[in-house]
């Protein structure tokens, strides 16, 4: 079982990376759907700040590591990506759970480019202002998100067009897939 978590700022090209990888197979699990649906049956707004404050305080109620937790519950057998995930505690919890089968994945991509993109995508949590964009991204920060960026095993650059972050995407779901297979 290959189990690949990927980590990047908001807008970066992860959701790109998994409608690679379902192509090729994969099952996914998203971190943020997950916020998104606890905090639905907690009766909240979808919106990014009421999503965010939920994500907050449910880490500090229960733990940092607790939607890792909640996304090893969905976590189905065979090949998966979570994406999502927000800190090194979160990692090391897949970690743990997981063992070898596990890549960290990151995704980098300009500034301009991820909100520029967030604009596009227009999700009912997405920021619409550049202020709200960098609030957004201030949050993502004090949850850890820059060491579990620096840490993975993995980096993709997402800066040019679609077709060629495709690319990289079908190389690197190849080349874990038959690395983590010959390291079982």
């Amino acid at each position: 079982m290959v189990v690949i978590v990927v980590v990047g700022m908001p807008g970066s090209g992860k959701d790109l990376f998994v409608q690679v990888a379902r192509k090729k197979g994969y099952a996914h699990v998203r971190m943020g759907d997950l916020v998104r649906d606890f905090a639905r049956e907690e009766g909240l707004d979808p919106n990014d700040v009421a999503i965010g404050g939920f994500a907050d305080d449910q880490r500090k109620l229960h733990g940092d590591d607790v939607w890792a937790m909640r996304a090893l519950e969905k976590l189905p057998g065979g090949d998966c990506v979570i994406d999502g995930s927000r800190s090194m505690t979160e990692i090391d919890c897949f970690r743990n759970a997981i063992g070898d089968g596990l890549v960290i994945l990151a995704i980098e991509a300009p500034e301009d480019q991820r909100f520029h993109r967030l604009r596009l995508r227009a999700r009912e949590d997405d920021p619409m202002t550049v202020e709200d964009f960098a609030r957004r991204d201030e949050r993502e920060i004090s949850w850890g998100i820059p060491e579990a960026i620096a840490g993975a095993d993995l980096r993709l650059t997402n800066d040019a067009g679609l077709d060629e972050f495709r690319g990289k995407c079908l190389d690197a779901l190849e080349n874990i897939a038959s690395s983590v297979r010959k390291n079982l």
